[in-house]
């Protein structure tokens, strides 16, 4: 399946993100809060551009299980943005007047561009890493979740059945909509990267 022959091409890109200090750190429960703090008003901001999105793309499906699956995708990026807000209520975050960092901005308008501009597979082919990513991750460090960790909400909603299960809907929807070639494999690949430059960010900030 094309899905499965993306995510092999890009699993380098994977495993780093999986070895990246701020990863390893948010995973395992010692992130210092102010970094944490950092990620979170972005990622907030992306998810934003992420729902927008979204939009887009229904309102190019023409078959109605098609919009079903794009409405419940942005159903669940509200969700995350509650599960952002109420870390944003105890961390004092402002998450409605965020200024993106340059990578932040660069990938939102990326997915912005082809969600207006590209073809339906090359679009879908940049959202896919994002959800296939962090259902990995959240997998990855289900097993560390402890009382007292405090990222476990973070890494439960990552792991949990419903996010895996939109994953696999979206990935079955890019392998009806788009066939392997260049533009669908750069597409991935630079959503990958700009993944890995994300966690990078709030450190060198």
């Amino acid at each position: 399946m094309l899905h499965d022959q993306l995510w092999q091409l890009n699993e380098d890109l994977a495993q780093r993100c999986l070895e990246h200090p701020f990863v390893q750190a948010l995973g395992h429960g010692t992130l210092d809060p102010e970094l944490f703090k950092r990620y979170l008003g972005q990622d907030a901001f992306f998810l934003r551009a992420f729902l927008r999105a979204y939009a887009l793309v229904a309102a190019r499906c023409r078959d109605l299980n098609d919009v079903q699956l794009f409405h419940e995708l942005m159903g669940d990026a509200l969700n995350e943005l509650k599960l952002h807000t109420g870390y944003a209520g105890l961390l004092g975050i402002d998450l409605v007047n965020v200024e993106p960092f340059p990578i932040t901005r660069a990938y939102t308008d990326f997915v912005q561009r082809v969600a207006w501009q590209g073809r339906l597979g090359e679009t879908v082919a940049a959202m896919v890493p994002c959800m296939r990513l962090y259902t990995y991750l959240g997998a990855q460090f289900a097993a560390h979740l402890h009382p007292e960790h405090p990222y476990a909400d973070w890494i439960g909603s990552y792991s949990s059945e419903v996010f895996q299960t939109q994953t696999t809907h979206l990935e079955s929807f890019l392998d009806r909509v788009a066939v392997d070639n260049p533009g669908i494999r750069d597409a991935y690949r630079y959503a990958m990267q700009c993944e890995l430059s994300v966690f990078s960010a709030p450190l060198e900030s």
